[in-house]
């Protein structure tokens, strides 16, 4: 499976430590794609160009395109070296790209990208890059375009690295155990469960990959859905027993006039005093029914 990530389409993310570092099998991914005929173009931060193209045949150095970035990312020299809009621009000149044939894209490092410019801007562009047909501008999509990119996970927090790992369609996690070097892979699928597997390898002095000992792969089981009960942790009861529905009924609530209630309202009882109303009318009075508006001098 190890392999086969260096060919899939989308963003892979080759998240690497102090321990166990991974530059060399992303160099190693890169060797794979040049040999396949893939137009390869690496952005490098973090070493000069002499230094990352060390060890490969020269035969893979002519199909690299090495973008720059290592000597003067910010253009600080002004010699006119330096990429045309700085790293976030070469990435944009590469999404917006219209030449047909599979490309591969390798940022090393995407650390050192997330350090130096705000994290969605770099999401946006990420995302532009590794989906076809997602250019801004509807430029012409390429056939399959392969972003790989190189993560130092110690130096960010769990918001940067996980947002990074929504958007990777697979995650190399580089681990070992003395001298032996181990890949902990999450492969993602459309519309089905994460697919897992754990790789052990060596990298040879050339850049090929030797595969050791490959385990089934194992898919990660979908957890069933579960319904959550509403009346779990009430503190009252949504259902009444026997006994409370027969006292229910027999209630009386006091706004429900029973014919007695009635009766006992509109009848006084023996002892009970009745009232009236005296009206005298006084002078301004109008107890004209036909011109009840004959005071007002209209």
């Amino acid at each position: 499976m190890l392999e086969a990530l260096a060919a899939r389409g989308g963003l892979v993310l080759l998240r690497d430590s102090v321990q166990w570092e991974g530059r060399s099998l992303l160099k190693a991914f890169i060797k794979k794609a040049a040999l396949r005929g893939d137009q390869v173009h690496i952005l490098g931060c973090e070493v000069s160009e002499e230094e990352f193209r060390e060890g490969f045949e020269p035969d893979v150095n002519s199909r690299l395109v090495y973008h720059d970035l290592f000597k003067d990312p910010l253009n600080w020299s002004k010699t006119g070296e330096a990429l045309p809009g700085g790293p976030l621009g070469a990435l944009r000149v590469l999404c917006e790209r219209t030449q047909p044939g599979p490309v591969t894209i390798a940022l090393d490092s995407l650390s050192w990208l997330l350090l130096h410019f705000p994290c969605t801007t770099l999401y946006q562009i990420l995302h532009a890059l590794s989906h076809q047909n997602a250019c801004p501008d509807g430029s012409t999509p390429v056939e399959r375009v392969h972003v790989l990119g190189l993560l130092h996970e110690e130096l960010h927090g769990p918001g940067p690295v996980g947002a990074l790992s929504s958007l990777a369609q697979a995650e190399v996690t580089l681990s070992g155990m003395l001298d032996q070097t181990s890949a902990h892979i999450v492969h993602r699928r459309l519309r089905q469960c994460p697919a897992q597997q754990t790789q052990w390898f060596s990298i040879l002095p050339d850049f090929d990959l030797n595969l050791q000992w490959v385990p089934a792969l194992e898919s990660q089981p979908c957890p069933p859905p579960t319904q959550v009960d509403p009346t779990a942790h009430l503190t009252f009861n949504l259902h009444l027993s026997k006994k409370e529905k027969e006292a229910k009924d027999s209630l009386t609530l006091p706004f429900q006039f029973s014919s007695e209630k009635q009766q006992a309202l509109l009848r006084p009882g023996p002892g009970q005093s009745t009232s009236q109303i005296f009206y005298e009318p006084d002078a301004y009075d109008d107890l004209d029914q036909e011109d009840p508006d004959d005071d007002l001098d209209i």
